[in-house]
């Protein structure tokens, strides 16, 4: 199996009109969209599509009607204007855990016959039960640097008038998925995933079962908290907007000499 287990952190800095900083102990899982159907079979803690400690539906992503995810992939990326199939498709997500998930982000790597990431597609859902996919090519290997307009609300203290960037490298023994979010007042936010691999075995996900007891219910009751914190300072709130009919939108690449600086 291609896939695997990430340990990290997640670390956000708002920078303006109120500074704030959290830092989360995470893990995510790197799942080879081909290796689906071995899920509880060769790792029997993880399961596909049923209940189980951890579990991956394909519910939880792309159109959510529990439709196969490797066509949808393929359709998005034709849609957006890349006409090449992947040769296969990575996502980085949260699995269920004890049958519940929320996933602020999904990242899926695109990668050719010769094993380079050639598109990625950033997933982004909402606590309105929304979601909006952002489809971007690559310009070749190492890391990779893109960039986006915002067109779905996601948090209530930062208006629709935003471009995300995006730094990533690539999932191997390491991951880094960065995002910095500006306005055209200047920057507002710098998020990051850091994570270090483990080999997806029934053993690693005991160990993460424990070392991240009921991650994925701290992770919605993290958000509410603070959401709670960032209104207390006083943030201003900025009206929820229905999320766009169409899907996906599609971003850009930006020169790899831009400089990357962490939260």
């Amino acid at each position: 199996m291609r896939s695997a287990l990430y340990h990290g952190t997640v670390v956000h800095r708002r920078l303006r009109p109120k500074p704030h900083r959290l830092r989360y102990r995470v893990f995510s899982l790197l799942l080879d969209l081909d290796d689906l159907p071995r899920l509880g079979r060769d790792v029997k803690r993880l399961v596909h599509n049923r209940f189980g400690l951890f579990s991956f539906h394909d519910r939880d992503h792309g159109p959510g009607d529990g439709s196969l995810l490797r066509p949808w992939v393929e359709d998005t990326l034709r849609a957006a204007g890349i006409s090449e199939p992947p040769a296969r498709v990575a996502i980085l997500t949260y699995p269920r855990i004890l049958g519940y998930v929320f996933n602020p982000l999904s990242v899926y790597f695109c990668h050719d016959a010769a094993d380079r990431v050639t598109a990625v597609l950033y997933e982004v859902s909402n606590t309105f039960r929304e979601r909006h996919t952002y489809v971007i090519p690559t310009e070749g290997g190492g890391r990779i640097r893109q960039e986006c307009d915002k067109r779905m609300y996601v948090s209530p203290f930062i208006g629709m008038r935003a471009t995300y960037r995006f730094h990533l490298r690539p999932p191997d023994a390491a991951v880094t998925v960065g995002i910095r979010q500006s306005d055209p007042q200047g920057p507002l936010l710098n998020a990051v995933f850091s994570g270090r691999r483990e080999d997806l075995s029934d053993a690693a996900l005991r160990r993460a079962f424990l070392r991240y007891p009921l991650m994925t219910f701290k992770v919605i009751a993290g958000i509410h908290w603070e959401a709670l914190l960032l209104w207390r300072k006083g943030a201003p709130v900025h009206r929820h907007e229905t999320a766009p009919a169409v899907p996906f939108s599609v971003g850009r690449s930006v020169s790899p000499a831009i400089e990357d600086s962490g939260p």
